[in-house]
């Protein structure tokens, strides 16, 4: 794939993707389309492709199969997950990000958080300032890919070599940075280490959280866990004894198969 032309996910697709969302979020309100856009993104992130019965129960729990009993129903809905999680991971593509790794090829699904909406919160809701101030742009989104850090540890295992974890440590840090409400400590935190000239903008903290995925990504190519050795012994002849101490031949006992 084109590095300068990372694939979107089309109008259609959105739709069927929302509408899963939708039917999710009755029976789980986190189960919103960017908490699960962000759960996906970290899907795509890790280091190998995951199948949808290691990350599906991780991410909806009981949700998905009450939301979607019937079978037809069912493969509609998880084929609309799907796709989604292979735009993202079209979008993450280690050989597209090596060719371009200054460009931003991620193009995750978050809606847009805005100081009357969350004034809304406190007029409608009840909230108080403080509470209504942590609903910021990206932060659903990056609640559901911390969430699916945590809930995925087979998959998003933690580096031991001191140095790996520092490149990762820091890429997290530019993603959990969107869950800091601006003016708290954490936030102010996180600009004195990463943005010592200027406060960014929310666009700046976006881009970088992004920028950050894409680096999880490429961090895999690297660091990747590696799978366990397997150490098969050497298997007797057709026509030797079987090991078994059946006193047949290995041909017509467990080398029948």
């Amino acid at each position: 794939m084109n590095a300068s032309m990372p694939r979107r996910s089309n109008p259609a697709e959105l739709q069927a993707f929302d509408r899963v969302c939708e039917r999710l979020g009755g029976f789980d309100d986190r189960l919103s389309f960017e908490w699960i856009d962000g759960f996906l993104c970290a899907v795509a992130a890790g280091p190998r492709p995951a199948p949808p019965e290691e990350w599906l129960p991780a991410m909806a729990e009981d949700a998905f199969d009450r939301a979607f009993a019937d079978p037809d129903d069912r493969a509609q809905a998880l084929h609309a997950l799907q796709t989604r999680l292979k735009v993202l991971c079209d979008q993450l593509d280690p050989e597209a990000l090596l060719d371009a790794p200054d460009a931003l090829r991620l193009d995750p699904l978050i809606g847009e958080w805005t100081d009357a909406d969350r004034q809304a919160l406190v007029d409608d809701e009840g909230m108080s300032a403080d509470e209504a101030a942590a609903w910021q742009t990206g932060s659903t989104w990056a609640l559901g890919f911390l969430h699916a850090v945590e809930a995925l540890p087979a998959l998003w295992a933690e580096p031991e070599d001191e140095a790996a974890a520092a490149a990762f440590g820091q890429a997290m840090d530019h993603v959990a940075a969107l869950l800091a409400p601006p003016g708290g400590d954490e936030y102010r935190e996180h600009l004195e280490q990463y943005w010592p000239d200027r406060p960014p903008t929310r666009d700046e903290l976006l881009s970088e959280a992004c920028i950050a995925v894409q680096d999880l990504r490429l961090y895999w190519v690297d660091f990747a866990p590696r799978p366990a050795t397997r150490r098969v012994g050497q298997q007797p002849g057709r026509n030797d004894p079987c090991p078994c101490g059946s006193g047949r031949k290995f041909k017509k006992c467990h080398g029948a198969a």
